[in-house]
């Protein structure tokens, strides 16, 4: 069988996959977050955090529960990392510097993931267990509460109310992602991902040289950084590393579990506001961009330019033999068309083309399928955008899901699309323009650029991966970095939230023969055209002096 077949057999039982669980998820979700009722599980949580599940909130109230929860997380966090030299469990790791620490904790809690760190050189199993696999839950759970609540805002009118932080956020902890993660878990171990807690092992005595392995709590970690599109590895190579990703059954099994949240919440978005059919619109938008990036990205790497391409069958520097172009190119684009960051092969050595395909899927916002949750309220922020694009078209009154897009609604979402653009071209600008940052450059050119680039890129969209030819921890780095992550992730929070409160409000508008139906093939090309549009003319320029410039050279 040729390498193109298999991948492409790879992709269609993916995709045959993702199909099977796409309704029994997407149902299953929406009646955990319908639901009135809290297990006695649920209530003794309540109960130990003093929140009142049952109260609804308003926009600002969920707003501030969002941000106190983060806050102390990051806290948290920090201050485990600060003291795991004096912890049980740090297998002799002495405590993480500052800059460090601070960053790790804003990129965990903030879904990023992002690691300037090696992780089986630095961090022991109370951190890697008790903090960093926690903080894959919940912040996780934090962005699928958001995209609740938005999509609260165009199920209900004439209320401001949103629902329950609290009630979302350990529902879909205890009831949605727990489960998964179990069942997965079990899964990943059976196809030989290590779980334990061993200490550090020195092998290779008799084969003349030795190496330092740690064992770990991998399985459960492993399995919820996928699900949860979180991307943080145990180990520094991450999903390439095989006891994190040994076989091609595993790493097909990694990528469903990147993306079958994400694609399944399109469904739960459906049957909330009642009609299935507006669900249906925004998967064949994100269907569209994600099939459209995978044939893509291995048309450029299966691509021959010459005889060691010829030999290897494609560009396979860089990327594991045991999953070649096919499961790498796949792995690739779901990671960072989604906010996971996990990687099985090196981004950095992917073809000039290829490196800027998996910039500009993060540079999209994340959104074909996007992180869970955050995917989800990125893309209706752009399907409120296309419609008001449609509006101006024929001179009337942009409405979505029965809501009128007035003034309000577009300005919030015109500053919802601008943050992440901003965050990520301005410190891009500041590191190129400072002496400092530019020595932890490997490259030069176009491909040194597009290291610092794609750094900002990740960060900013919360992504978390790596061009992986950047020394980024340095104190520059790891502050801009973490500032970055943080206000990528939480600012557009709070532009989601004001949106979903204002469309709450809302009286619903009848349905008119002028009205343009969101659910049609029509508006679906229209929405793909106006993502596609509004990113190129972003970061255009930013591309073209990077990835774009090496792919030409090449």
């Amino acid at each position: 069988m040729s390498p193109v077949t298999a991948g492409v057999l790879q992709l269609l039982a993916l995709i045959a996959a993702l199909a099977l669980a796409y309704r029994p998820l997407g149902d299953y979700m929406a009646r955990v977050y319908s639901s009135e009722k809290h297990y006695r599980p649920e209530k003794w949580i309540y109960k130990a955090i003093g929140a009142n599940p049952s109260a609804e909130m308003r926009w600002p109230a969920y707003l501030r529960a969002v941000l106190a929860f983060s806050a102390v997380s990051v806290l948290f966090l920090y201050l485990l990392q600060r003291l795991q030299g004096s912890l049980p469990g740090s297998l002799g790791f002495v405590s993480i510097d500052p800059d460090q620490a601070f960053n790790t904790a804003a990129s965990f809690v903030a879904n990023t993931n992002w690691q300037s760190y090696y992780g089986e050189q630095a961090m022991g199993h109370v951190v890697q267990t008790g903090g960093l696999a926690v903080q894959n839950f919940v912040s996780a759970a934090v962005g699928m509460a958001v995209a609740v609540a938005l999509v609260r805002g165009f199920s209900r009118s004439r209320t401001g109310e949103l629902g329950n932080f609290w009630s979302d956020l350990v529902r879909g902890t205890v009831r949605i992602l727990l489960p998964i993660a179990v069942i997965g878990a079990l899964v990943l171990v059976a196809c030989g991902v290590i779980q334990n807690f061993a200490g550090i092992h020195e092998v290779g005595q008799f084969t003349g040289g030795t190496q330092q392995w740690n064992g770990g709590a991998v399985a459960s970690q492993e399995v919820i950084k996928e699900l949860g599109t979180n991307g943080g590895g145990y180990f520094n190579a991450n999903s390439a590393h095989p006891f994190e990703n040994p076989t091609p059954f595993s790493n097909l099994f990694e990528i469903f579990l990147i993306l079958v949240i994400p694609f399944a919440m399109t469904r739960t978005f459906g049957k909330m506001v009642g009609s299935v059919k507006q669900g249906y619109a925004i998967l064949a938008t994100l269907g569209i961009i994600w099939l459209g990036f995978t044939a893509l990205m291995m048309w450029t790497e299966f691509a021959h330019h010459g005889p060691a391409f010829d030999v290897a069958g494609g560009a396979m520097e860089g990327k594991e033999t045991r999953f070649g172009i096919g499961g790498s190119s796949i792995f690739a684009v779901a990671t960072t068309l989604t906010s996971t960051g996990a990687v099985n092969s090196f981004h950095s050595s992917y073809t000039g083309f290829g490196g800027g395909i998996t910039m500009l899927g993060m540079q999209l916002g994340e959104i074909a399928p996007g992180g869970v949750g955050s995917g989800l309220y990125g893309m209706l922020i752009m399907a409120i955008i296309a419609v008001f694009i449609a509006g101006l078209m024929v001179g009337r009154t942009p409405e979505y899901l029965g809501k009128k897009i007035g003034t309000r609604e577009i300005k919030l979402a015109a500053c919802y699309i601008l943050i992440t653009p901003a965050l990520v071209l301005c410190f891009t600008a500041a590191a190129m323009a400072l002496p400092t940052p530019g020595n932890s450059m490997t490259n030069s050119g176009a491909h040194g650029f597009s290291e610092i680039l794609y750094a900002y890129t990740s960060g900013a969209n919360n992504n978390g991966s790596a061009f992986a030819g950047l020394n980024a921890d340095t104190q520059w780095f790891n502050s801009t970095i973490g500032i970055a992550m943080l206000l990528g992730r939480f600012l557009p929070m709070v532009f989601v939230l004001a949106l979903a409160g204002s469309l709450a409000e809302q009286k619903p508008v009848p349905e008119t023969a002028g009205t343009l139906r969101t659910d049609k093939p029509l508006y679906a090309g229209l929405l793909v055209g106006t993502i596609l549009i509004i990113t190129g003319l972003t970061y255009f320029p930013a591309l073209a002096l990077g990835p774009l410039a090496e792919g030409l050279a090449s």
